[in-house]
């Protein structure tokens, strides 16, 4: 693991170049210094075969010679002074090893011989027969004489001068390859520290951490990256947060829309939904749910439907729309492709819920064939019977009364009919107004029940009140509020068989509860959703008694004036048993009129 860490490489690059330089350099000094202090020893030696030849010259006297040569010549050297064969004088060494020399080996020796023959100066070095030990021969001719000064030393004294200089050598090459080895590993670790810290910075930054600084100390261009590192994390940071905010404004606008969106890539896979576009999959899916695979069920799939426009889309790479039905709820696919540059990356559907639109488009066809029927009837009524009249087929007075009277009552019909439509127009845009003042509740409801005793009795109804007042004073619009108990009440005794019964129950206390009850023909658990809305009628065939007809627009009317009241209006009925309707309105006595 070391040798992978910049801290290791570097420090044994550079002890790797140290100790190859100190190598090449140990070589060249060992070589040099041998060299030196051979040519040192041999010019030590001359000077001494010098001096020698100069005190020989100036000295007669043996004894007196040879003591000077002592003191002249080095310790561990010999000296051999000739003049001839027999004329032979020799210096006593303290290096017993030497051996002693004879004026035969020195003549043996051409190169040696040239110093008493040419009078040459000699060095050399040179090999004693059958030993291994080698000599350094130096020879100066005598001056003014024909003999010659001798010279020689042992090679084991400069190898042991060569010896000690090698263990300096190497001794100071171990020294700097120590001092290197610490100057190495401290300067690969003081360059390669704020490495290491941006190294740890860069893994923070993949965790998210932006706020990583990394401490700059100098100004090189290390210091100039650790600046760069740090500019890069506030800029990454900067992004990263502009790029969530972009995210999590796209998300929220995406939530926010009424119609659902969905991005597929160009294989199909759905990258992104709104919840709108949730409520159609999951829709989907319950509806399909066992054409559907373990892995399909547990991701977004794209459904069937929208498969074969996304391939459409791709294919033709234009705009693709379908509507299709859901769980009954209808929606309208609007599927778009998506380029990246000139390449289709994907596509995007737009998913409208058209359900309420058609339910409305459906309920705008209903009342134009609601009006219709019931305009025709009164008018093809009022057509027939005025034919009548004019064609004089009622000839008498009685019977002409007649007509005019059935004439009459019909106009009165469709007056009540473009009436109601018309306040009820009112009262859906809001325009509905209301005369909003205190009055006492039990006279108010009492009037009305008096004027509904006399259809009561007629069908044989008996219509009961049951009142518990604990506020006598409630602040409504008291003609709107008797319109909606007369259309309740009248609609309860017409539903109504023989000796049946209608309950009217009234309470006041923070509210006003009204309950209308009857033991009539009931309504259809399918009917009950639809019973507020205009023009639909429980009946389908339309075949009620005379009595029993109406515009259909009564308890639309009755709704709209509860909820203009801030109130809410409820039924609650089963067939054959009854139907009851409940109104509550809440008593705000510091209400300003409407």
């Amino acid at each position: 693991m070391f040798w992978r860490s910049v801290v290791g490489k570097l420090w044994f690059t550079i002890l790797l170049l140290v100790c190859f330089v100190l190598f090449i350099l140990t070589v060249l000094l060992l070589e040099f210094f041998e060299n030196y202090h051979v040519l040192e020893a041999e010019k030590e030696l001359l000077q001494d075969a010098a001096k020698v030849s100069d005190v020989v010259s100036e000295y007669e006297e043996e004894q007196l010679i040879l003591s000077m040569t002592d003191l002249i010549k080095d310790p561990s050297s010999e000296i051999v002074i000739t003049n001839g064969e027999e004329d032979l004088m020799t210096s006593n060494s303290n290096d017993s090893a030497l051996p002693q020399l004879g004026y035969d080996w020195f003549m043996d020796d051409a190169e040696l011989a040239t110093v008493v023959s040419d009078r040459e100066e000699v060095m050399k070095v040179a090999d004693v027969g059958s030993s291994e030990m080698g000599l350094l021969v130096v020879g100066t001719p005598l001056k003014d004489e024909e003999g010659a000064v001798f010279v020689y030393q042992s090679l084991n004294t400069i190898e042991e001068t060569s010896e000690q200089t090698t263990k300096i050598i190497f001794l100071g090459a171990g020294i700097a390859i120590i001092l290197t080895t610490i100057f190495a590993f401290f300067l690969s670790t003081r360059i390669t520290s704020p490495l290491i810290k941006m190294r740890k910075g860069a893994l923070e930054l993949t965790k998210g951490e932006f706020n990583t600084k990394i401490p700059i100390r100098t100004h090189d261009e290390i210091g100039e990256l650790a600046m760069a590192f740090n500019r890069m994390g506030r800029q990454l940071k900067f992004h990263i947060d502009a790029l969530n905010h972009e995210k999590e404004q796209l998300s929220g606008i995406l939530r926010s829309m009424a119609d659902g969106v969905l991005t597929m890539n160009r294989q199909g896979d759905i990258l992104v939904s709104n919840p709108p576009a949730d409520q159609y999959l999951n829709a989907w899916s319950f509806e399909n749910e066992e054409q559907l695979t373990d892995d399909e069920a547990s991701r977004k799939v794209l459904p069937s439907p929208m498969r074969k426009l996304f391939e459409e889309v791709i294919n033709l790479e234009h705009e693709q729309m379908t509507e299709v039905t859901v769980q009954g709820r209808s929606w309208v696919i609007i599927m778009t492709p998506l380029y990246d540059q000139d390449h289709i990356r994907g596509a995007v559907a737009v998913l409208r819920d058209m359900t309420e639109e058609r339910r409305l488009d459906k309920l705008r066809k209903d009342f134009i064939a609601n009006v219709s029927h019931e305009l025709r009837t009164p008018i093809s009524m009022l057509q027939g019977y005025s034919e009548a009249i004019v064609d004089d087929i009622a000839e008498s007075r009685e019977d002409k009364n007649e007509l005019a009277a059935i004439i009459h009552d019909e106009s009165l019909r469709i007056g009540r009919l473009v009436n109601e439509l018309l306040d009820l127009a009112r009262m859906e845009a809001g325009h509905i107004s209301l005369r909003v003042e205190e009055i006492e509740v039990e006279p108010f409801i009492e009037k009305i029940l008096r004027k509904f005793k006399g259809l009561a009795d007629e069908k044989q109804v008996k219509l009961d009140l049951n009142l518990t007042v604990n506020e006598q004073m409630i602040r409504v619009d008291a003609d709107r509020i008797e319109q909606v108990l007369t259309n309740l009440i009248d609609n309860a005794i017409r539903h109504t068989s023989v000796e049946g019964f209608v309950s009217v129950d009234v309470k006041t206390d923070e509210e006003l509860f009204i309950q209308v009850t009857d033991s009539g023909y009931g309504i259809h658990e399918e009917d009950l959703p639809f019973i507020f809305e205009r023009f639909y009628k429980a009946d389908k065939s339309r075949k009620r008694e005379s009595s029993q007809k109406g515009t259909g627009l009564g308890l639309a009317i009755a709704k709209n004036i509860v909820e203009a009241h801030k109130g809410n209006i409820q039924v609650h009925s089963k067939l054959n048993e009854g139907t009851t309707f409940t109104v509550q309105i809440p008593n705000e006595r510091d209400d300003s009129e409407n």
